[in-house]
């Protein structure tokens, strides 16, 4: 019988890039900045590395869609080298390639990274001014702001709340947001903004304003994964084990049965159910230090938080007025600004989630630093709401 992944393996060493508008640098100069920051920390060498699983979704300077970048870039000679794609979830996918090949035992160190040059594709965040049978026949809501202000219409009919409630608990998870990315010096937008700026921003899809969306990056991220025992005999004392990592993806079942009513996102539910049993998380209220969610959109981080049972059904738009998942709250969330304001280079986000939990739990973040925090959750929704993948991974102390 499976018993699940839980302390059988350890990140040895993470790293990230700067995220942004990166014009001066390469899809491969990114990842060797990320690349070179996990390496020095891993106490390892490039030849050490035995596997490695490299994510990317839309960067303009693949090589039929191979590995071949990764390999090149990061001079990972000889050693098999994966490409994953998994729409937003890519990052995560390609940490749970890299986990499972040590937890399994097939390779004692492995390489997970994530990149994207999202600025050089062109590529802009909405629609293009022509469509694809692509578009037509996977977005049938247009875009993907469109898509994520129907789960706000959906949300908000079902609970019975007003728009304007609705618009001011969106604007707070932004409002935070901002706030927490100041003091993240690799972060894309270091600026805060006002609430009243936030609620007066020309509208993108009701009720999504232009600050309720996160930004288009260039950025990697990455994390060297090997065993507790290895870490260890590499002179490693504090330990960050991955506790769970659970991905569930969407049959089409929202779209073609029936019953679901648009306010929620059922793959979230299903990926955290299974990601608490993992990790043997019986309380996630009490036990978790701090969440990384997928905030592409506001309304997606507070209809996230009641997927993942933080809280209560319809309660998430109080929560978030009452200040629960700011950085002094109950359950910090975003505490390096997520998505909104780190940046969102889509296959870098899932492994930049896990480098700020790992960097946390190791104490070294900074002005942004939380107190003791032991057990951390990440997030990532790709697709839309109706049709799509949600990933968690949690990471924690041994």
């Amino acid at each position: 019988m499976a018993t699940g992944i839980k302390d059988k393996v350890a990140v040895l060493g993470a790293g990230c890039s700067k995220f942004g508008e990166r014009w001066d640098a390469g899809a491969g100069d990114l990842m060797v900045e990320a690349f070179e920051e996990a390496l020095a920390d891993a106490g390892i060498e490039r030849k050490d590395i035995e596997a490695a699983w490299y994510g990317c979704y839309a960067d303009s300077h693949n090589v039929g869609n191979s590995s071949i970048p990764a390999a090149t870039a990061l001079r990972l000679d000889g050693i098999p080298v994966s490409r994953m794609e998994n729409m937003c979830a890519t990052g995560t996918e390609a940490l749970r390639g890299a986990t499972y090949a040590v937890a399994s035992g097939a390779v004692d160190i492995a390489l997970a990274i994530g990149a994207e040059k999202l600025k050089d594709t062109g590529y802009g965040g909405l629609p293009p001014a022509f469509k694809g049978t692509f578009n037509d026949l996977w977005m049938p809501m247009g875009s993907a702001p469109s898509g994520f202000a129907q789960l706000a219409d959906g949300y908000r009919t079902k609970y019975q709340i007003s728009k304007e409630d609705l618009k001011r608990a969106i604007g707070h998870v932004s409002w935070k947001s901002h706030q927490n990315g100041v003091f993240s010096p690799k972060a894309h937008f270091r600026k805060a903004v006002p609430m009243e700026t936030i609620l007066n921003a020309p509208m993108i899809a009701d009720p999504l304003g232009l600050f309720d969306c996160s930004g288009v990056s260039d950025g990697a991220a990455c994390a060297i994964v090997t065993t507790p025992e290895i870490a260890r005999a590499l002179g490693k004392t504090d330990i960050v084990s991955i506790k769970a990592l659970q991905i569930s993806t969407s049959s089409g079942r929202e779209v073609q049965m029936g019953d679901w009513d648009g306010s929620y996102v059922p793959n979230t539910r299903n990926a955290a159910r299974r990601a608490y049993e993992e990790a043997g998380i019986s309380d996630p209220r009490a036990q978790l230090s701090l969440t990384e969610v997928h905030d592409c959109f506001s309304i997606t981080e507070l209809v996230t938080m009641e997927d993942l049972f933080l809280s209560d059904d319809g309660r998430a738009v109080r929560d978030f007025l009452d200040g629960r998942y700011d950085r002094d709250g109950a359950i910090p969330c975003q505490i390096d600004g997520g998505l909104k304001c780190f940046g969102h280079p889509v296959a870098a986000s899932g492994l930049r989630m896990a480098y700020e939990i790992y960097s946390q739990l190791l104490g070294r973040c900074g002005e942004r630093q939380l107190v003791s925090p032991s057990l951390g959750l990440a997030h990532n929704l790709g697709g839309v709401p109706y049709q799509g993948i949600a990933a968690i991974s949690i990471l924690g102390l041994l």
